[in-house]
């Protein structure tokens, strides 16, 4: 109590200005840059991360059920009926997946051909991302394309009055040199709608009617995939053992990050080199408190003397000035917090800084404050002042012991 009293009469004493009193001014204010540049570098992550979630959402569902043998199954082998019955199953749609060629006038391309049912538009609804005609695929002979702006631009497609494509898959079971086409099943179809969203999705991927698709890779009745939607707020990973239940040995179940976990384990690693980096800044811009410290000492030298005649022993001392090392520091970290939380947040909401790019998924920078990334801050930067503080204030006293 008494350390910390003598601590806030050096800090906040009005009668007390000098040359040592602005330094700790300074590094107040340099202690309180790094510390709102990390909780916006972290927010500003976790804004792009919701944004790279939010639209992988358009393409991978919360559970996926694949054979763990073979590329397909038969659609009839798995109890729908039971798995929507499960709580917290919101839908279910059968997908089949292969890659397949596409030829649009004298233009070519490969990509990856997803043939959806009639559920799909329910689980995984594209109508903020299209751009140009429908987000239906239909069914039968009135089935339609639904393609990535990228790929319709790669495949000459100006305009859906006339964009009809072929579809080349290898047919299964028997090959002729002789013949080459032979080798392949075809299938036109028009293109009824068209998105957008980032180039890898516009490019690996193109829905069509799951019938179409089973006729093209000539899989009759058969799928490569379910895909399970959960009701908001479930658990992903807690439904999988009950859908498991359901679902038999037969069947992989996975959920949506495990679908893309190397990819988000990057970002993951991203992110936290760059708090890694921003905390070295920090530690650099904490010497300051360092020098401030060390000058205050020296200017106090008089008063150590007297506070030792009237019987203060090295240990309060040392007390006294490691507490001012840490209200130096602890003023930087609250001005920090609400520099750093005030400009995320604000930027969260309102979005008052933009992308300067039209072509980009938003306008503005996405931002997402979290509470555990103010946390791990003020953890980093708490034991980082008080090793600074502790190895100063005992280095410096013993000059005058």
């Amino acid at each position: 109590m008494l350390a910390r009293l003598f601590a806030r009469r050096y800090f906040f004493s009005p009668h007390s200005r000098s040359v040592v009193n602005l330094i700790s001014g300074v590094s107040v204010a340099a202690v309180a840059m790094p510390v709102a540049a990390m909780i916006i570098l972290l927010s500003v992550f976790n804004g792009f991360e919701s944004l790279i979630r939010s639209m992988y959402s358009l393409f991978d569902a919360d559970l996926t059920l694949t054979p763990r043998t073979g590329k397909t199954f038969e659609a009839t082998s798995l109890d729908t009926a039971a798995l929507r019955r499960i709580p917290g199953i919101a839908g279910l749609s059968y997908i089949l997946e292969q890659s397949t060629l596409l030829e649009h006038g004298d233009r070519q391309a490969t990509t990856t051909l997803r043939g959806v049912d009639e559920h799909y538009a329910a689980l995984f609804p594209l109508d903020g991302a299209i751009v140009a005609g429908s987000g239906s695929v239909g069914a039968g002979d009135a089935g339609r394309l639904v393609m990535g702006q990228s790929m319709a631009w790669s495949l000459g497609i100006r305009s859906l009055a006339d964009a009809d494509v072929g579809l080349y898959a290898v047919r299964r079971g028997s090959f002729s040199t002789l013949l080459p086409m032979a080798n392949y099943t075809r299938r036109t179809l028009p293109v009824g709608g068209i998105f957008s969203l980032d180039l890898e999705s516009e490019q690996s991927s193109i829905l069509a009617p799951l019938d179409a698709a089973q006729q093209l890779f000539n899989y009759p009745g058969r799928v490569s995939a379910a895909l399970l939607r959960t009701e908001a707020g479930q658990d992903a990973a807690r439904l999988r053992t009950a859908v498991a239940g359901v679902a038999g040995e037969a069947f992989d179940i996975r959920t949506r990050d495990e679908l893309r976990a190397s990819f988000y384990r990057i970002m993951t690693y991203e992110k936290w080199g760059i708090f890694l980096i921003a905390l070295l800044v920090l530690v650099v811009a904490s010497f300051s408190v360092v020098g401030a410290l060390a000058m205050l000492i020296v200017e106090k030298r008089g008063e150590i003397a007297t506070l030792r005649a009237l019987g203060a022993d090295t240990r309060l001392i040392r007390r006294i000035f490691r507490a001012e090392g840490l209200l130096i520091c602890t003023a930087g970290a609250l001005a920090g917090v609400v520099l750093g939380v005030g400009a995320s947040l604000v930027q969260q909401h309102f979005g008052l800084i933009e992308i300067p790019a039209e072509s980009f998924l938003t306008k503005s920078y996405p931002v997402e404050f979290r509470p555990a990334d103010l946390a791990a801050v003020l953890a980093a930067f708490g034991a980082v002042a008080l090793l600074l503080t502790g190895i100063t204030v005992r280095g410096m006293i013993k000059r005058y012991d």
